[in-house]
């Protein structure tokens, strides 16, 4: 890059989770903090004013799971991560750099943390064998997915907003209709917490052959984002619903235009990728 040449960046590339059985712990090193440190220098050598870093909530890891407790976990960026995988730990390790360069070299600079955005189907066998892909990302839009086209607005409010707020990390995932008193009841019986807020969701999944989860395990939180960043998500699980009930698809037409991101050349057997 040639100083002054490039005004604003969005580093979004990495070993994702998919990889984490088929590339070593050097490589995803290598790709994800030693790659993000060199983006990192030459955002700076050429005068970069704004520097947004796509992360990813699986920073949080562990702390999602709360062995004493079956309540949902209320997630949002005051949580303290634990990684339980490489992918993880790395990402992690990239957040911190960017803090460090914010700090160090005074690059204005976001973190987003993104929840599930992928089309893929999921890597859990159980879910593969009782729910079919749109209804599993149905279900998502509750409490842990965001629309790929929310996350590339993400991506520009935090490109805007940068420079006014100098370092900070949030979380980007559609809107909740969630609230944290909701938890324990998510933890033990989903649907009657989500037919309290869709009384229509049952009749419209149930035209479908379709269910919803029995529990929810975490609610990950966007206020932060939307309320800093002025990001305003467009599509959340009112959206699934109004599209069920006229017909029409509910992921946007930039998910669908971008659809698999094709992690690895070949298929595996057991699942879109192997599990580690």
């Amino acid at each position: 890059m040639r100083s002054g040449a490039l005004k604003k960046i969005c580093s979004a590339a990495t070993l994702h989770k998919p990889h984490v059985a088929t590339h070593s712990w050097q490589d995803f090193i290598d790709t994800n903090v030693t790659g993000t440190l060199r983006v990192l220098e030459a955002a700076v050598a050429a005068g970069v004013k704004s520097f947004v870093y796509v992360s990813t909530t699986s920073v949080f890891g562990s702390a999602l799971t709360r062995e004493s407790s079956t309540a949902a976990t209320w997630v949002t960026e005051d949580l303290t991560p634990r990684p339980k995988n490489i992918y993880g730990v790395t990402k992690l390790m990239a957040e911190g750099l960017c803090e460090l360069t914010h700090r160090k070299r005074g690059l204005p600079t976001v973190v987003l943390r993104t929840s599930r955005f992928f089309p893929e189907e999921d890597d859990d066998p159980d879910i593969r064998r009782e729910y079919r892909i749109p209804n599993v990302q149905a279900n998502e839009m509750l409490y842990r997915r965001v629309d790929i086209e929310d996350a590339v607005s993400a991506v520009l409010s935090a490109l805007e907003s940068a420079q006014a707020v100098g370092f900070g990390r949030y979380i980007i995932s559609a809107t909740t209709p969630f609230v944290s008193a909701e938890l324990a009841s998510l933890g033990r019986d989903a649907p009657a917490v989500i037919q309290k807020h869709f009384p229509e969701c049952e009749a419209l999944f149930n035209a479908r052959g379709w269910r919803l989860f029995p529990r929810i395990d975490r609610v990950y939180v966007n206020h932060r984002a939307c309320s800093e960043l002025g990001w305003r998500p467009c599509y959340d699980f009112q959206h699934v619903l109004d599209c069920l009930a006229s017909g029409r698809e509910f992921r946007s037409s930039l998910a669908l235009e971008v659809g698999s991101k094709g992690y690895h050349e070949r298929s595996f057997a057991q699942g879109p990728y192997p599990v580690e």
